[in-house]
């Protein structure tokens, strides 16, 4: 069986219409009856050259959208629905101008999301927390903007990475998916979306014209705010000082004046910018509301109190727990925030033991079959023996010889990679919630007590192993929906194999264009998922007992909080809507005000608009709020481009 197809003809592309069989009623199907019913057979086009182009086109463009938001508040946004809707609206305007002469097929749809998937999201997460961590570390006295790692370093890092964890999904897919029948949310989502947009056109080109103008206005934004072309500064400030009018907490010298703190100082400023706004209407209120009271708590109360905390370090050195209040939520926030979401992140990760024992009990349970046709159809399991044995000596070599890890660390990471790998995957069918930050917590306690002295060792097996388990994940999701769909999983695995290319290529470039040094990880990228492995690398490097006290103080109280938190939501499951979010508590006390504000209005407006016109809003809240983050961060990318190499 041939695994890339020819173009479709009009008599096939008539043929491969969607089944009349819902994909919730696939949900409940066996692996047999899935056999029987559902797999549209061999020959259906699927893995075409045009749809892995398309796919790779939109990846590489939506690579930097994740890279823009995930530098700016550390969460990853998936891009497998933006993708059908953005093809299938461009496939139709190829097809009204003459360029394409048959429309793309659902399953040729369905491969074209795996590969842009794949591109967009799942090649990203290492470049907003492992990478500029150590950007960071390496800032000194002498060098204040820190060193870079080489592109050809950067670049094989995280294709081996992408590569080993779209691997490491081939022993779990068959029980996870076809046996176990485990949900993936998001890709069961993905699938009734495709399912939609090949049965009810009219609404899917409104959706996709909604994302269309979205994008386009979202364009404006980043010339006007950051293009350097008046007088090497932007048309616009960044943000406005509105909230001066409100009393502010604390006082300093000014000309041997005691002069009190303003609320800009804090960073409570409005964003001019609407990134944050688009991204807090996809992330809802509850997280948005505590990220707000986070914020104020620091401003009003952690924040002043770290100001006046003057400690006589070791050195001699007179020290502040907070040198600025502008500086505050990296040097008291982070070391209250980060301890609020490893408590709350780890705990909820231990509470997941049957999940544990499920993902590690499934590997007992590896299906043999002689059946011939889901030997063709499957994965072969010498792809993943020899293309892990592949990615994981790339790995390991680049960590030894450019992180100084030993050998020995290295295949120590690739083992607890795998099996982390597997409970990242269960979790994320389950819950759809992937716990990366809790997988590269566990390697970073790991490595914290074996090389306690290396914060570059401690950092880049954690990379490894939350990497791999993000590709691991998005892979395993993309072959839910086309599992759902009817489609051949080799096919759309090859799919998703092709996408890291054009991904790798897509955030490397971005990291090195909007972080061209560490100075660019302060406001405009505060980079919150890169400040917490920081801090963890830090302490294991330090000790506790070489922080400032108020920081040693922040640790304890933010684990108990965390701690109690979750507590809380298992004791009363029913009120969690109520409950505060450590998640959201977290990043408040990590992030600038001003994006907390920003990303509290746009779930605000979500709100009102779902309570308002319900229906309405399931139709277009996500489509106008990606193209918001589409349009703005691919413009915020060329902008840097034009600031860098041209301005």
């Amino acid at each position: 069986m041939a695994l890339f197809q020819k173009t479709p003809t009009s008599k096939q592309v008539e043929e491969s219409k969607p089944l009349e069989i819902t994909p919730d009623q696939v949900l409940e199907m066996d692996e047999a009856e899935w056999y029987a019913r559902v797999y549209r057979g061999d020959n259906v086009p699927q893995l075409t050259i045009r749809a892995v182009i398309m796919g790779s086109m939109l990846g590489f463009l939506l690579a930097f959208t994740n890279l823009y938001i995930g530098l700016k508040t550390g969460w990853g946004l998936g891009v497998a629905i933006t993708a059908c809707i953005l093809s299938y609206a461009v496939w139709n305007i190829f097809l009204n101008l003459g360029i394409a002469k048959t429309p793309m097929t659902i399953l040729e749809t369905n491969c074209m999301q795996s590969t842009a998937s794949s591109a967009g999201y799942s090649t990203g997460s290492v470049m907003v927390s492992a990478i500029p961590a150590l950007l960071m570390l390496s800032v000194t006295a002498q060098n204040p903007k820190g060193h870079h790692l080489s592109w050809p370093v950067l670049g094989l890092w995280t294709f081996f990475l992408a590569a080993l964890g779209t691997l490491m999904a081939i022993p779990m897919k068959r029980n996870l998916i076809n046996q176990e029948r485990l949900k993936f949310p998001s890709g069961t989502a993905a699938a009734v979306t495709l399912q939609s947009l090949y049965s009810e056109g009219n609404a899917a080109i409104k959706k996709a014209r909604a994302l269309m103008f979205t994008a386009v206005l979202g364009t404006i934004f980043p010339i006007l705010l950051d293009l350097n072309i008046k007088s090497r500064k932007p048309l616009l400030p960044s943000a406005s000082k509105l909230f001066d009018w409100l009393p502010g907490r604390g006082s300093h010298l000014v000309h041997g004046q005691n002069v009190a703190f303003k609320p800009s100082d804090w960073t409570i400023t409005f964003e001019h910018n609407p990134v944050m706004i688009a991204a807090g209407m996809i992330v809802g209120l509850r997280i948005t509301f505590y990220m707000v009271v986070g914020g104020l708590v620091l401003a009003y109360g952690v924040g002043p109190a770290a100001y006046n905390a003057i400690w006589h370090a070791p050195s001699g050195e007179l020290m502040r727990a907070a040198s600025t209040p502008s500086r505050a939520w990296k040097e008291i926030g982070i070391w209250l925030g980060v301890p609020i979401m490893v408590a709350y992140g780890l705990g909820s990760f231990a509470l997941q033991w049957r999940t544990i024992v499920r993902a590690l009990s499934g590997l007992r349970r590896r299906p043999t079959t002689t059946d011939e046709t889901i030997k063709r159809t499957e994965v072969p399991f010498s792809w993943f023996v020899w293309g892990s044995i592949f990615a994981g000596l790339g790995i390991v070599t680049l960590a030894h010889l450019t992180f100084h890890i030993p050998f020995y660390y290295g295949v120590l990471a690739l083992f607890m990679t795998f099996f982390l790998s597997l409970v990242a995957a269960r979790a994320t069918g389950e819950s759809d919630v992937t716990p990366l930050g809790a997988m590269g917590k566990i390697t970073q306690l790991t490595y914290g007590a074996l090389i306690p002295q290396s914060t570059t060792a401690n950092l880049m097996t954690a990379s490894i192993t939350a990497g791999a388990a993000g590709s691991s994940a998005d892979l395993l999701t993309d072959l839910k929906s086309g599992y759902l769909l009817g489609a051949n999983p080799r096919r759309q695995f090859m799919a998703q194999f092709m996408g890291i290319f054009t991904g790798t290529i897509a955030t490397v470039a971005g990291f090195y264009l909007l972080v061209p040094d560490a100075t660019a990880l302060n406001q405009k990228f505060p980079a919150p998922a890169a400040q917490a492995w920081k801090a963890v690398a830090e302490v294991f490097k330090h000790g506790l007992t070489n922080m400032h006290p108020m920081h040693q103080k922040a640790i304890f109280w933010g684990l108990a909080l965390g701690t109690i938190m979750l507590i809380l939501e298992q004791v009363l499951p029913k009120a969690r809507k109520w409950l505060p979010s450590a998640t959201g508590l977290g990043l408040g006390l990590i992030l600038p005000f001003k994006y907390l504000l920003a990303m509290f209005l746009g779930a605000l407006i979500a709100w009102v608009w779902t309570r308002s016109r319900k229906e309405h809003a399931e139709s277009y809240l996500v489509p106008v709020a990606a193209g918001l983050i589409a349009g703005i961060s691919i413009m915020g990318v060329l902008v840097a481009v034009i600031n860098n190499v041209i301005l």
